[in-house]
């Protein structure tokens, strides 16, 4: 894969990121919102995973991309992949962090209720991760990273703001951790359809090989 910049609206992202193993940019998006007709864009995500991710998803080997992006099962089977994983979510409008953290805790909270998996525990992870973006404010070009290690199923959420120190919170409910990556890689419930369409079209290209 070549070093150059991956541009996502303007946005550039690395084709890889070191790590215990090197994870490769393998799909990317924006998430915007419709505000009175008018399509606004939020952020731009990369989604960056371990290549040996196909290996556990050799049941899909020859689906085409568009066969993927509506497999639900396909990306149960990404998310509880043990590779390592990664999230750079890039900043295009600003907003307050405190709005970020409630679309995060709507988003999780109600993947967990669903599968009847939101308790005490759930709740004071989510709270943490809340209180952690309620103090940010998210300038333009500002990065929250979330990074996905191997194992056990945590989290670990950086955020990078020009002139202020970089900030990290670890999350180590792995409920809690397996719903943010279902917020950004569950499929057709994900937050940005871009980002799931390119995953789905990339992971179905190296599948083929």
């Amino acid at each position: 894969m070549g070093s150059e910049m991956v541009m996502v609206d303007g946005i550039a992202f690395p084709p890889e990121i070191a790590a215990a193993k090197p994870l490769a940019l393998l799909g990317h998006g924006i998430n915007d919102i419709e505000i009175h007709f008018l399509q606004i864009k939020f952020t731009a995500i990369g989604v960056y995973l371990e290549k040996d991710v196909v290996k556990h998803l050799e049941k899909w080997k020859g689906k085409k991309g568009s066969e993927l992006k509506v497999d639900e099962d396909f990306f149960e089977a990404l998310v509880s992949a043990p590779v390592g994983k990664l999230l750079r979510i890039v900043v295009i409008k600003e907003i307050k962090g405190s709005q970020y953290g409630t679309q995060l805790e709507s988003a999780v909270r109600d993947r967990l209720a669903a599968v009847d998996k939101f308790e005490e525990e759930e709740e004071e992870a989510l709270e943490k991760i809340i209180e952690f973006f309620q103090s940010k404010y998210f300038k333009k070009d500002s990065v929250i990273t979330m990074n996905f290690p191997t194992a056990p199923q945590t989290a670990e959420i950086t955020f990078a703001t020009e002139g202020k120190e970089e900030a990290k919170i670890q999350v180590g409910n792995a409920n809690v951790a397996e719903m943010i990556q279902k917020w950004y890689l569950g499929g057709t419930s994900a937050i940005s359809p871009t980002t799931v369409e390119s995953l789905a079209e990339n992971l179905g290209q190296l599948l083929c090989q």
